[in-house]
C-alpha cells in the first residue's frame, strides 16, 4: 500500500493553449479512496492516465510512496487499471481474464489458480468462472475487471469511470459492492466518473476539478456543507444549489424583500457590492403566500420520499416590476425547494420562502469565492 502525490504536475496537448491538467497539488493518503469528479474535459481521466504512466508529466512529479514514478513505464509503477470498457479477452474463460496477468508474469500455476479463486469468492463469480465474456452480464464483466485488478495485489488501484456503461440501478448497487470492496482490501484507489452522486456516495474524499484546475477535495460532507466557489456549490448536490445574484446595501443584501445578513468579516472580503446567495433546495422553510420571498409553483417533481417544487418569484412581480428592478436582487429568480413526499402542493400554487437558519452560503459575485462566515 501507498500514497499517491502530485506535485504541480501538468499536461499538455499539442493545439491547445492551456494544459489539461494545470499544476495540480494533491496528496492521496495509504488506503484512501479518492475520487476525481468533474465536467466533460476538466482533466480527470488525463490525470489518471498520468499516473498509471498512459499519459506524460510535462511538469512537476508523480510519486507513489517515497517512488518517483514520473518517467517509469506503466508496468514498473505497480499499479492496476479498471477501465470504462472493462477490457477483457473475448476467447479467455473468466479464469483466465482475471488470472492473464499473473500468468505472464510467470506465477506457478497452483498459486495463480489459488489468487484467482480468492478473488472469484470476493466478487461472487464462482460460478462463472469457465464461462467466456460474451455469456456475461455488464455487471459480471464489470467485477470480472475488478478481478483482474484485484489478483496483482497493487499497491493503487485505477478505476476510469467503470460504472458509466451499466445501467442505473445496477449502478448504483455496483458502487455500493466496489467501495465495500475497496474499504476491505484496503488498497489506495482513484476513482474517475463525471457523476457527482456517485462521488459523493464513495469516495472517502472528492476532488472536484474544472478546466484541469483543482477547486477543491475534501470529504463529501465538506463540499457539500462548505463549498469553497460558485462552481464547486453548483456542481456538488441533486438538484443543484439555488444561487441568486443580489447587491449588499445597509445593513446587508436583499432577495425578494428577504433580507440576507452579512457579517463584518464577510463585508471585508467582498470585492464588490455584488454577491450570490446559495440556498441548497432543503434550506428553505415553505410559508403561505405573503410571508419570505414571494414565488409560485410552476412545477411539481413527485418522488414519494421527497418532493421538489420548481417556483418562480416573476409571478410575484409586474412586468414594470421586472424591468425597472434597481439591482439583481428584486429580479425574478427560479428558485428549487425539497418538500416532504406526497404533499399537496399544486401548480399555480403562490407560497413564501424563508432561509432556514444555517442554510446561507454567501460567494463574491466578482471572484466567485465564498466569504467567511
Amino acid at each position: 500500500m501507498a500514497t499517491v502525490t502530485f506535485d504541480g504536475a501538468s499536461r499538455y496537448y499539442a493545439g491547445n493553449d492551456k494544459p489539461a491538467v494545470d499544476q495540480l497539488d494533491l496528496e492521496v493518503e495509504d488506503g484512501e479512496f479518492l475520487v476525481l469528479v468533474g465536467p466533460s474535459g476538466c482533466g480527470k481521466s488525463t490525470t489518471l492516465r498520468m499516473l498509471a504512466g498512459l499519459e506524460g508529466v510535462d511538469e512537476g512529479a508523480v510519486r507513489i510512496g517515497e517512488r518517483d514514478v514520473t518517467n517509469l513505464p506503466p508496468k514498473d509503477r505497480d499499479i492496476a487499471m479498471v477501465f470504462q470498457n472493462y477490457a477483457l479477452y473475448p476467447h479467455m474463460t473468466v479464469a483466465d481474464n482475471i488470472g492473464f496477468h499473473l500468468k505472464i508474469k510467470k506465477m506457478p500455476k497452483a498459486e495463480r489458480a489459488e489468487r484467482v479463486l480468492e478473488a472469484a469468492k470476493l466478487l461472487d463469480l464462482e460460478p462463472y468462472l469457465e464461462r467466456k465474456p460474451a455469456k456475461l452480464s455488464g455487471g459480471q464483466r464489470q467485477r470480472v475487471a475488478m478481478g483482474r485488478a484485484i489478483v496483482r495485489r497493487p499497491q493503487v488501484f485505477c478505476m476510469d469511470e467503470p460504472l458509466s456503461n451499466l445501467d442505473a440501478k445496477l449502478r448504483v448497487q455496483t458502487r455500493t459492492q466496489i467501495a465495500s470492496l475497496q474499504r476491505r482490501l484496503g488498497v489506495t484507489t482513484i476513482y474517475v466518473t463525471h457523476d457527482q452522486v456517485e462521488a459523493m456516495t464513495m469516495g472517502d474524499r472528492v476532488a472536484v476539478l474544472k478546466d484541469g484546475l483543482l477547486q477543491q477535495c475534501d470529504t463529501p460532507i465538506g463540499l457539500f456543507g462548505r463549498p469553497k466557489n460558485l462552481f464547486v456549490a453548483g456542481f456538488i448536490g441533486s438538484p443543484a444549489m439555488n444561487l441568486i445574484p443580489a447587491t449588499v446595501n445597509g445593513d446587508g443584501a436583499v432577495i425578494g424583500g428577504q433580507p440576507i445578513g452579512l457579517t463584518p468579516a464577510q463585508r471585508e472580503a467582498l470585492t464588490s457590492p455584488n454577491v450570490v446567495v446559495g440556498v441548497r433546495p432543503e434550506g428553505w422553510t415553505l410559508k403561505p403566500a405573503g410571508e419570505g420571498i414571494g414565488a409560485m409553483v410552476e412545477v411539481v417533481e413527485e418522488l414519494g420520499s421527497d418532493q421538489f417544487l420548481y417556483c418562480s418569484t416573476s409571478a410575484e412581480l409586474t412586468a414594470a416590476d421586472a424591468s425597472e428592478a434597481a439591482d439583481e436582487s428584486e429580479a425574478p429568480h427560479t428558485i428549487t425547494v425539497r418538500a416532504p413526499g406526497m404533499s399537496a402542493f399544486q401548480r399555480g400554487e403562490k407560497v413564501g420562502l424563508v432561509p432556514q437558519p444555517g442554510a446561507v452560503h454567501l460567494f463574491d459575485a466578482e471572484t466567485g469565492d465564498r466569504l467567511p462566515d
